[in-house]
């Protein structure tokens, strides 16, 4: 009966967790894996929470995985909004 309890507690991931993945995978600028990523977070994760941030990043379109391990690839709006405001308006 415990074990069941325990297999439906879900642990869903912080805002404070997910910045801080976005910041630790942003700030690497390279190809990372899972394990190394979890050595370099600040605080502990635990894994199915850390996952679970992960394919969020994923599905957003700020990282990519792959077999090799995941790679920031989303690009700050700065860059954007200054392609902005130097466009033509029609």
């Amino acid at each position: 009966m415990k074990q069941q309890k325990q297999e439906l507690i879900n642990h869903s991931p912080t805002l404070n967790t997910v910045l801080m993945v976005e910041k630790v995978l942003k700030e690497s600028g390279e190809l990372v894996t899972i394990a190394e990523l979890k050595r370099r977070l600040p605080r502990k994760v635990m894994h199915q929470t850390l996952l679970q941030v992960l394919d969020y990043l994923q599905y957003s379109g700020k990282i990519v995985i792959g077999t090799k391990g995941l790679l920031w690839v989303f690009t700050d709006r700065k860059e954007l909004a200054t392609l902005i405001k130097r466009g033509l308006e029609v």
